[in-house]
């Protein structure tokens, strides 16, 4: 399969992500690229990220804001200029009616030239959240261009050039991301509270979590490389790509 590499630099972008800290794993080297050449970035993040840690008696109204202020620092760090926080209960995301508006009318707002978002049609994806979030990305492009979805949004249609997914089941794009691999990493780190949980990095013990957190910035340099290989360049980001929307 041929694989293209480097889109064009895009005006606008908007990923959408299912919870806080998803979308700088998929795809954050390459909109900390694309915001640097000029790019405005959103982001959209569907749920309120309640369920991400360990402890059965966490505070889970407290985690949410937590996630969500952590979500925001990330974003600062990638040099996106907004997140749109939908809000939905982490672990129940459907690609229903209500949840469908809002994401059209989040594309209808951004404009984006390109969306970047999860690949729902993955194989053996185990995540319902990040599914239904792709799912999501999709059925809202669809609504977005068409006059005829929730026209009561007052809303003017609007065609997005490119949809970049994540986590692809077949690579075809890649996005050359060596020179902000840095930024993909600090804005992963930026989400504290998933250190133990997602990033296999002790909180509570600094000796440890030094040759944790090695080892979890290894693994993203690790991943960029294989990524990289596809294209023949020497870090990368790998996605499905889909044009003419």
């Amino acid at each position: 399969m041929n694989v293209r590499v480097d889109l064009a630099a895009p005006g606008r972008v908007l990923a959408i992500g299912a919870h806080p800290d998803d979308i700088e794993f998929g795809c954050g080297a390459s909109l900390a690229k694309w915001s640097d050449g000029g790019a405005v970035v959103h982001l959209c993040v569907c749920t309120d990220g309640s369920k991400g840690t360990w402890n059965p008696d966490a505070n889970l109204a407290s985690l949410a804001q937590t996630r969500e202020q952590e979500q925001r620092d990330a974003a600062k760090i990638l040099g996106a200029v907004a997140v749109h926080f939908l809000r939905r209960v982490d672990g129940e995301l459907a690609n229903d009616l209500s949840t469908r508006a809002e994401v059209c009318a989040t594309i209808r707002e951004v404009r984006p030239d390109v969306i970047v978002g999860h690949d729902p049609w993955r194989p053996y994806r185990l995540h319902p959240d990040h599914r239904a979030a792709g799912l999501l990305a999709v059925s809202g492009i669809v609504a977005a261009r068409d006059p005829h979805f929730f026209a009561e949004q007052g809303l003017k249609p609007f065609r997005p050039q490119t949809l970049l997914l994540f986590e692809p089941a077949r690579v075809d794009h890649v996005e050359t991301v060596g020179e902000h691999l840095d930024r993909k990493v600090d804005a992963l780190l930026a989400h504290r509270s998933q250190w133990r949980s997602t990033m296999a990095i002790d909180d509570t013990d600094e000796d440890a979590a030094a040759g944790q957190r090695a080892a979890f910035v290894g693994g993203l340099h690790d991943d960029a490389r294989i990524a990289g290989l596809r294209a023949g360049v020497r870090a990368g980001e790998a996605f499905a790509r889909l044009d003419d929307l």
